[in-house]
């Protein structure tokens, strides 16, 4: 049985639905490397290394997961840390389509790394860091979706934004 598993993503920034995944994926892999992908085409909001910083402030305390963050395709990032499974979370069926498209992508792509797919809770089902940060340019309390330090450094960030 593999120990390892990464579970990628942008993280941007981090929810209790991502913090709701990482407790599954440990739960199952003692080992999990939590990668935070540089991905510029999303446009995030939060640098690599304040996406880092909050990922690793959540993550404090769980022995095993480390928080690192990758360059380029996922299966290459895999081989490098020599992990062979992708844990990647499915919240609604419309994320199905596009995770099962990547999967199998990856897998023509590296045949000895496999995708797993976990869904969170369903209080987090329809959590996403997109939606989130438009509620948060909005106003929205968002406390029950963000740690309250993340939900204060978005609320920092978009003032400074809006405030330009």
């Amino acid at each position: 049985m593999n120990s390892k598993a990464i579970y990628p993503g942008t993280f941007d920034p981090v929810t209790f639905g991502h913090i709701d995944l990482i407790k599954r994926a440990h739960a199952i892999f003692p080992q999990l490397i939590v990668a935070v992908a540089h991905n510029p085409q999303k446009k995030p909001l939060f640098s690599v290394q304040e996406r880092l910083a909050m990922i690793k402030q959540v993550t404090k305390g769980m022995s095993g997961v480390r928080v690192v963050d990758f360059k380029g395709l996922m299966v290459h990032f895999a081989r490098t840390q020599k992990i062979h499974v992708i844990v990647r979370g499915l919240r609604m069926i419309s994320d199905f389509e596009y995770e099962f498209q990547m999967a199998l992508t990856n897998r023509k792509l590296a045949q000895d790394v496999e995708t797993i797919f976990l869904m969170p809770h369903e209080s987090y089902s329809y959590v996403s860091s997109k939606l989130l940060k438009e509620a948060a340019f909005l106003g929205a309390d968002l406390s029950k979706f963000l740690p309250k330090f993340v939900e204060q450094t978005l609320k920092k960030r978009i003032g400074r934004i809006v405030s330009r």
